[in-house]
C-alpha cells in the first residue's frame, strides 16, 4: 500500500490491505502450494497475525507486503514439516551428494504474482463449477469478501455460502483443477466463464432480485473493482476491456438510482448531475482502448457491444438528448452476435425509444410470454410500451402482472404505481 494512503487506524489498515492484496496472496501461495484450500487457510493466517500484531506493533509501512511476507513464512514451515518435503530433502541431499541441506526456492515462487491473480481468477470459474458457486468462490478469493458478506450480497444464510465454498473447493480438488494459465480456445472460453461470473455479481448488486433494497451497492462494486483487475491482467483482450467500461458506465448511474426518500429513480428520470463522473470517464477510457484494439482486427463481443450501448446514455446530458436510433442499431448488431431474450427485450425498449411504442411492441410480440419464466422484465416493458401507445388499461394490466412476479420489493412498488397510475389516466 502506497505511503500516501496509508491508514494509521489497525481496524481499517487491516481491511484495506486484505481487500487489495488478498487475491494476490492466494494466488500466490496456491501456485507455491499446489492447493487452494491451503492457499487460503495460509492466507488467513497472516490476515489472524494482523489482527493479534498490529494494534500492538502498529500499521506496518507497507501493509501488503507484511502480509505477503507472513503467509510466505507459514508457507515454508508447513513444508519443512510436511512429509513430501523430508522426502524431497532426502532426495537433494543424495543427488547433491551430501552437499549442505538445501530448501526449494519457495520465496522465488512469490514472485511475478500478477500472473498468479489471473490463474487465481480463472481457476475460480472453472467449468466444473456452477455459475453460483464460482460466484460465492471469487468474491471469496478473489475478491477477499467474507462469507458473511456473501452471504448478504445474495441473501443467502452464511451456512448455505459456507457449504457452497467448501463444495466449490473439494470440486476443484477431486478434478485435479490445474493453475495454469490456459491457452488458445480454451483460454477464451475460461475468460468468458470469468466474465459471466463478473457480470452476474455486478447485476445483482444493480438490480436486485429478491429482497427489499432496489441495488445491492457492495456487490455492484466489487464486480467492478473485479473488471478492473481482469483488465489489467488481460490488456489486449478488448472483450474484457469492453467488459469494465459497461459496468463503470452502468455502475456510475447508481448514485442516481435512488432519490431522497430512498424510492427507486427509473433512467429518463435520473438526475443526471449525481452521475459519477469518474467513474464515466474510467468507462469510456477502457472503451476507447477496447475500440482501438478491435480496429487492429481483434474480435469483440456482447460487453463490447452493450458498453457501446452504455456510453450513449453517458455522453447525453439530458434524457432527451440519447440517441436511441443509434441504440436501436447497436441492439440490431447485438442479437445477430449474442442472441437471447434478455437482448430482445431491450431491442423492444429501444425501438419503442427510437421508432414509437408499435415498433417496440412488435419486437415484443415476437418473444413468448414466458421466455423469461417467471422474470417481471416482459411484462414490465410490455406496460411501457402500451403507457406510451396510451392504451392504460392494458398497460396497467401488464405492469400489475410484473409486479406479481417480482420479487424485490422496491421493484413491486414501482410497477404497482405504473399500474394504477394507468388506471388513473384511463378513468381521467
Amino acid at each position: 500500500m502506497p505511503a500516501e494512503t496509508r491508514i494509521d487506524d489497525p481496524s481499517e489498515a487491516i481491511i484495506a490491505a486484505w481487500r487489495a492484496e488478498s487475491a494476490r496472496l492466494v494466488g500466490a501461495l496456491t501456485r507455491m502450494t499446489g492447493d487452494v484450500q491451503l492457499a487460503e487457510d495460509l492466507a488467513q493466517d497472516a490476515l489472524v497475525a494482523a489482527l493479534e500484531q498490529w494494534p500492538v506493533i502498529g500499521v506496518p509501512a507497507n501493509p501488503g507486503a507484511w502480509l505477503t511476507t507472513t503467509a510466505k513464512r507459514r508457507g515454508i514451515d508447513h513444508f519443512r514439516r510436511a512429509q513430501n518435503l523430508r522426502r524431497k530433502v532426502a532426495e537433494l541431499e543424495r543427488a547433491a551428494g551430501g552437499e549442505e541441506e538445501q530448501m526449494p526456492d519457495l520465496e522465488a515462487q512469490l514472485d511475478h504474482i500478477e500472473d498468479d491473480v489471473l490463474r487465481l481468477i480463472l481457476l475460480t470459474c472453472h467449468p466444473s463449477l456452477t455459475p453460483e458457486s464460482r460466484a460465492a468462490l471469487t468474491l471469496r478469493l478473489v475478491g477477499g469478501l467474507t462469507t458473511a458478506e456473501i452471504a448478504r450480497g445474495f441473501l443467502a444464510t452464511e451456512s448455505a455460502v459456507g457449504q457452497r465454498i467448501s463444495r466449490a473447493k473439494k470440486t476443484l480438488a477431486d478434478v485435479h483443477a490445474e493453475f495454469e494459465l490456459p491457452t488458445g480456445q480454451e483460454r477464451i472460453r475460461r475468460l468468458d466463464d470469468v466474465m459471466a461470473v463478473i457480470y452476474l455479481i455486478f447485476n445483482e448488486g444493480y438490480t436486485a432480485t429478491a429482497g427489499t433494497d432496489w441495488m445491492r451497492t457492495d456487490l455492484s462494486t466489487e464486480a467492478m473493482r473485479l473488471a478492473r483487475m481482469l483488465s489489467t491482467l488481460a490488456p489486449d483482450e478488448p472483450e474484457v476491456l469492453g467488459l469494465q467500461a459497461l459496468l463503470e458506465l452502468q455502475g456510475s448511474r447508481m448514485p442516481a438510482r435512488l432519490d431522497d426518500s430512498g424510492a427507486p429513480v427509473l433512467l429518463e428520470a435520473q438526475d443526471r448531475t449525481r452521475w459519477d463522473q469518474l467513474l464515466i470517464r474510467r468507462g469510456l477510457a477502457a472503451l476507447q482502448r477496447a475500440e482501438e484494439l478491435a480496429a487492429r482486427g481483434t474480435p469483440v463481443g456482447k460487453y463490447f457491444l452493450q458498453a457501446l450501448i452504455a456510453a450513449q446514455h453517458a455522453r447525453a446530458s439530458r434524457a432527451e438528448d440519447t440517441d436511441w436510433r443509434r441504440i436501436a442499431n447497436l441492439y440490431d448488431v447485438l442479437a445477430d452476435t449474442a442472441p437471447g431474450s434478455v437482448v430482445e427485450v431491450n431491442r423492444a425498449v429501444a425501438y419503442g425509444r427510437a421508432f414509437g411504442p408499435d415498433a417496440g411492441l412488435s419486437v415484443l410480440e415476437e418473444l413468448d410470454d414466458e421466455a423469461l419464466g417467471d422474470s417481471p422484465l416482459v411484462p414490465s416493458v410490455r406496460g411501457d410500451l402500451l403507457e406510451r401507445a396510451g392504451l392504460f388499461a392494458l398497460a396497467a394490466e401488464a405492469f400489475a402482472d410484473a409486479a406479481a412476479r417480482s420479487k424485490n420489493e422496491s421493484e413491486r412498488a414501482i410497477l404497482r404505481g405504473r399500474a394504477e397510475a394507468c388506471r388513473e389516466r384511463q378513468r381521467s
